[in-house]
């Protein structure tokens, strides 16, 4: 029988690669993990004890919450609060950073993303939690919103957890990327995909074709190439999820401007920053069609960005006929 080996002795065998690490940064990725477990019983008990569904208040973004994305972003804070391995938390559900004042010395700060995707949870469609960990940058003083406003490329590690057929973390620390996947029998998050890497050279190509005359000629192109060169589409409406099948398929997931959305739609620190560092570390890119996305600069907590995210060729494809149209 092959030997199992569960998240949290993973993440300590990986220590070894951190010459200097405390063990804070492990503690971080046990808590997450931790609050991925409650929310995935929560998740999949929803229509049992009616926490599914919206309730009438917006978030920070401007969008409608529903029940589910304000139970997870509590049990993220709460667990993140508890653990003293934080000395702040920004989430995509609040306005502004919270510090914790439990543990201001600590050396890193969390950015999350709760429930991505949970206006699907009422017809049972995968949805997920996106997080970026960053390492302070004034050790002596408490936390700032500078410490949250870093570009990606700072990301000491991100991850998601995809709840689905099955739950599911997959991580990186920027030594590679590996997936776990939870067992619910003796309540462990499992090593089931380790060394992940993006399949080059498939055609699969995810975007929210239903607004196609909103984007621009550039992505319209790139569109009726896909459909003329026999590109499967492939569309959940979860980022997490999409980027996921995205990751293990290889493809492209596409979310551009739009007309009504000119800057985008997708948040730049919650959901593109950590999605382009795993992918990036599985081989493959990310861009805003310009730009890298994790050399783009933050200026505000809650800003947006049109991405494209998957196999590198398809990617620089995109980024290519940018440049050409522009000159």
């Amino acid at each position: 029988m092959k030997p199992i080996t569960t998240l949290d002795e993973f993440i300590i065998n990986k220590q070894k690669d951190f010459p200097y690490a405390s063990g804070e940064l492990s503690g971080l990725l046990r808590d997450i993990g931790l609050a991925a477990k409650i929310i995935s019983r929560e998740v999949n008990r929803a229509g049992i004890v009616q926490i599914s569904g919206a309730i009438e208040q917006e978030n920070a973004s401007g969008e409608v919450q529903q029940k589910l994305d304000v139970l997870a972003d509590e049990l993220l804070i709460s667990c993140l609060q508890n653990s003293g391995e934080c000395c702040g938390i920004a989430s995509e559900e609040n306005d502004q950073f919270l510090p914790i004042s439990k543990s201001p010395d600590s050396k890193y700060v969390v950015i999350f993303d709760p429930l991505d995707g949970s206006s699907n949870i009422d017809v049972n469609v995968s949805i997920g939690t996106i997080f970026a960990i960053y390492r302070k940058e004034n050790t002596k003083e408490s936390c700032t919103l500078s410490d949250f406003l870093q570009k990606g490329n700072k990301q000491v590690a991100a991850g998601y957890v995809l709840y689905g057929s099955s739950t599911m973390l997959v991580y990186t620390t920027g030594k590679g990327v590996n997936g776990f996947t939870l067992d619910q029998s003796i309540g462990e998050f499992c090593l089931s995909h380790p060394d992940i890497k993006i399949p080059e050279q498939k055609k699969l190509y995810s975007v929210n074709q239903s607004s196609f005359y909103q984007y621009d000629e550039v992505i319209q192109e790139t569109i009726h190439e896909y459909m003329q060169n026999g590109f499967n589409f492939r569309y959940i409406g979860s980022m997490v999820a999409d980027v996921h099948r995205t990751l293990l398929k290889g493809g492209i997931f596409i979310y551009p401007s739009t007309e009504k959305n000119p800057k985008g739609k997708l948040r730049l620190l919650y959901e593109c920053n950590p999605l382009a560092f795993i992918m990036e570390q599985a081989g493959g890119a990310a861009s805003d069609g310009k730009n890298r996305i994790l050399d783009l600069t933050p200026e505000k907590l809650h800003q947006r960005t049109p991405v494209f995210i998957g196999s590198s060729e398809w990617v620089q494809d995109i980024v290519t006929k940018y440049k050409k149209y522009s000159s």
